[in-house]
């Protein structure tokens, strides 16, 4: 179900805008940049990160395909949360599976909008500061999404960002489209 388009910033308080795609898509970098404009029209704006929950409440959690699906379980709960206290939510994890992206839109509910960055992963390894996709590639890490553990592109996510081809600034306008 698609979430309905906003006509001001105030309709957006309880909005998840969920980023998925690869390590190094650019997913939280989208986030951060859409919080900045959104916060200017006065809107109240939670960037949800993955890499935060997974040191935190996550933390308990490995990277099996288990595991994973009850990453993303959690983090809609608390999306949904943060979202029914009046936010617009930007959650940014990668949700490798298209079951548990439908499973985050059952949760969260018809406020819910799919933003998939879309990148090549030669450009993520380019943009890789963690060296994470160096070390999975060498046999350090198992079971990282894009090299040994698969990415389920989305059927049909409400935004699709090409990072490799479009500015931040390009990218923020056409989610911004699609809200108001």
């Amino acid at each position: 179900m698609r979430a309905p388009k906003a006509a001001n910033s105030t309709s957006l308080n309880g909005t998840v805008i969920w980023f998925t795609g690869l390590s190094g898509a650019g997913k939280t970098t989208l986030a951060v940049a859409l919080k900045k404009k959104l916060e200017v029209t006065g809107q109240a704006v939670y960037v949800l990160d993955g890499d935060h929950l997974r040191k935190g409440l996550n933390s308990d959690l490995g990277f099996s395909n288990a595991d994973r699906s009850q990453n993303i379980r959690r983090a809609a709960e608390v999306a949904r949360l943060f979202a029914e206290a009046g936010n617009c939510v930007l959650a940014t994890f990668i949700s490798p599976f298209e079951a548990d992206r439908r499973i985050a839109r059952q949760i969260i509910g018809n406020r819910f909008i799919e933003v998939f960055v879309s990148c090549p992963i030669s450009v993520c390894e380019k943009r890789d500061v963690k060296g994470l996709y160096k070390k999975a590639r060498a046999g350090l890490i198992t079971q990282f999404t894009g090299i040994d553990s698969p990415f389920e592109v989305p059927v049909a996510p409400d935004v699709t960002i090409r990072s490799a081809e479009q500015t931040v600034e390009e990218a923020i306008n056409l989610i911004w489209e699609k809200l108001l």
